[in-house]
């Protein structure tokens, strides 16, 4: 695997509510409209909301039952995770015609390396221009850019960016400008964010003003690593992606499947299917991903069908090229957050790989050709047997003599076989 490209200095890319701007992009006019993206993983709870509908006082996390009840237009969207993940990675491959350096966070957050684009693009003006030029037209109303040292800088630079602009901080003037930004840019959990809050601190320039030592003993190395983050001490660069060639076995169903024991056992097979790819030989699987196209449902009050499916994730602590080991995430995850609807296709990716055992290494590229000489042995040793027990030659070749008669017995003949 090649070493990976990095960048210091760093522009961020993000889109707010990637997931419900994708929905608006392909229903027309939905934007008009007070929408609400159900939860992946169940349909009673909202998961996005528009600006429209939080004037109504809807917000993520309330029961669908609760949302309708402040609003009564609410237009709810069930969600289409595959859809997500595809623009999402047009998205990253537009930004790579630009920049060889793509670091995606998550769905709408991409960090682009800038290291070196100055002799192409011209100044950091124009930089930001090419790159907003390769966001989809209908998201460039709303994304944010910022430009920095580091991708921390560059994150607050774009959080902090009116909608379609971009903020640039030049090298050397960090501090001064993180100085003034609320605490809330940090990587905070609700605990620690509260004890600041309750300590005074609203800045990260209030913090940056209490001894790192004194920061350390209240939050450990949680408390140390803010502290350097705000003071601008920590410039991670931007590490560009190995895009993996993944391994895809597919399986799509005659019939919709809802129950969990056919799509466990689906599962097994599309898990079996992709082991034995030939590319598969000799490495363990790191991480995979397992979606579902399910039947088409509908959007909100006007009954009108969208496309909707179901996504997971799994991340292998422990790479390995063991079925049931790679199988047992994948079936916990079906279990505790199963399709939300019947199965039309399911499709298993192996999207990350881990060199093999040293044993593995060294006879990958014989495996194959080994298990054919096995089979081919233990073939000729059966015929061997066959016919010392019969004492005559039973096993017969099928071969094609006469392909455009319409009798079988003249299209076909038998032969003796021997393996």
């Amino acid at each position: 695997m090649s070493r990976r490209l990095t960048s210091s200095l760093a522009a961020c890319v993000w889109i707010p509510l990637f997931p419900l701007r994708c929905e608006e992009a392909r229903h027309e006019g939905l934007s008009s409209y007070p929408t609400a993206l159900l939860a992946p993983d169940t349909t009673r709870k909202l998961w996005q909301v528009s600006s429209l509908a939080r004037h109504a006082g809807v917000k993520p996390g309330m029961t669908v039952s609760q949302a309708i009840g402040l609003c009564s237009t609410l237009r709810l969207i069930e969600p289409d995770p595959v859809h997500y993940d595809e623009q999402f990675t047009a998205l990253l491959s537009a930004l790579g015609e630009v920049s060889p350096v793509v670091e995606p966070s998550e769905l709408g957050l991409v960090y682009v390396g800038v290291d070196g684009l100055e002799g192409i693009c011209g100044s950091p003006q124009k930089i930001i221009q090419a790159i907003h030029q390769t966001v989809r037209p209908s998201d460039r109303s709303t994304v944010r850019l910022g430009w920095g040292v580091g991708k921390f800088t560059a994150w607050v630079a774009a959080s902090r960016a009116k909608p379609s602009e971009a903020i640039v901080v030049p090298g050397g003037e960090e501090q001064k400008f993180l100085a003034s930004q609320p605490i809330a840019v940090l990587p905070l959990d609700v605990d620690i964010h509260r004890r600041l809050r309750q300590l005074g601190i609203r800045t990260l320039g209030a913090l940056v003003a209490i001894p790192e030592a004194a920061v350390t003993a209240q939050f450990g190395d949680v408390g140390k690593r803010l502290w350097q983050l705000a003071a601008g001490r920590i410039a991670e660069p931007v590490e560009g992606r190995v895009t993996p060639e993944p391994i895809v076995a597919a399986l799509t169903f005659f019939t919709p499947v809802g129950e969990r024991e056919l799509l466990v056992h689906a599962l097994e097979q599309l898990i079996a299917r992709a082991l034995r790819h030939p590319r598969r030989i000799g490495w363990r699987v790191h991480a995979m991903r397992l979606r579902a196209d399910l039947e088409c449902g509908d959007v909100g009050g006007d009954r009108s069908p969208t496309n909707r499916s179901w996504m997971v994730n799994v991340l292998l602590k422990d790479p390995t090229a063991d079925g049931d080991r790679i199988a047992a995430p994948l079936k916990v995850r079906l279990e505790q957050s199963p399709p939300t609807g019947a199965v039309e296709r399911l499709v298993l990716e192996f999207t990350a790989f881990a060199p093999g055992t040293t044993e593995l290494q060294l006879f990958a590229r014989d495996a194959q050709a080994a298990a054919r000489a096995g089979q081919q042995r233990a073939l000729r040793h059966a015929a061997r047997e066959v016919r010392m027990r019969v004492k005559r030659a039973n096993l017969y070749h099928v071969i094609e003599v006469q392909p455009w008669s319409r009798l079988p017995e003249r299209r076909y003949a038998l032969i003796d076989y021997e393996p």
